[in-house]
């Protein structure tokens, strides 16, 4: 079985998060890291591969530094990294990002695509979603528990009412939730044997992605102004030196709240 995963590089966590205001996109020159719940998908098509045997192959679409990030999760036990790196692609939108990565997965013609539930940097929770109705391919999402069985995938995901368990038929698009699992910590030997594991760089034209379909030319989002938030208005800082609870009912009442 061939199983895709769909990674992402994104700024750190412990980077200040600031949007360019030439670009009116985030700044992404500071550290970079692995997408935390990528690293989900990741781990669960290992644990398939280690099951029922088969390729995990890395899809990524980022700048040609991403290849760092894609390095930890070579080290983690994926065979190979794809990155699609093109200028032309910079500054995609959901539209735009959808089309270079349903070309590359068309490329790979995996069994089964794996997402992490949404990305820190972006947080939209639909890429999955996009990438899956144009492969036309069944789709999961927030999958917690993941099966895997002759040409077809049964997931199942909590809700508020319970749970829900779907099955599709392979090939499938999931998109996995951070409760599935527990990444594993790369090992000396994997960290060392990824630095020889195959990792290929491939532009829009390699894809056949006319570059008006991507980057800002393809994007159908345009950001048309930047601001700071509103203020709050006024603030009143109370220290507790154990009268903070009467301070609080005073003030309430002074403001005719209760």
């Amino acid at each position: 079985m061939k199983i895709a995963v769909c990674v992402k590089q994104v700024p750190d966590a412990t980077v200040h998060k600031r949007i360019d205001p030439a670009t009116k996109r985030l700044d992404r020159s500071g550290e970079a890291t692995l997408n935390p719940t990528d690293l989900n998908a990741v781990e669960e098509a290992l644990r398939i591969k280690e099951a029922q045997g088969g390729e995990v192959v890395l899809v990524s679409l980022g700048p040609a530094k991403a290849t760092d990030s894609l390095r930890k999760a070579l080290a983690m036990g994926a065979d190979r990294a794809v990155l699609v790196s093109d200028d032309a692609a910079a500054g995609s939108d959901l539209l735009g990002t959808c089309r270079v990565l349903a070309a590359a997965l068309e490329r790979e013609a995996a069994d089964l695509v794996l997402f992490g539930q949404a990305s820190s940097d972006g947080d939209g929770a639909v890429l999955w979603a996009a990438v899956a109705d144009r492969l036309r391919q069944p789709m999961i999402s927030q999958v917690a528990s993941l099966t895997v069985d002759a040409g077809s995938i049964t997931g199942k995901r909590q809700t508020e009412h319970g749970y829900d368990v779907i099955s599709a038929p392979l090939p499938a698009v999931i998109g996995v939730s951070d409760a599935i699992n527990e990444p594993r910590y790369p090992s000396l030997k994997g960290i060392m044997g990824a630095k020889s594991k195959p990792q290929e760089s491939l532009s829009l034209a390699d894809l056949g992605v006319e570059p008006g379909a991507a980057g800002e030319a393809g994007s159908e989002t345009t950001v048309l102004e930047l601001g700071s938030p509103p203020s709050r208005g006024d603030q009143i800082k109370i220290e507790d030196d154990g009268s903070a609870a009467q301070k609080i009912l005073d003030l309430v009442l002074e403001r005719r709240l209760l």
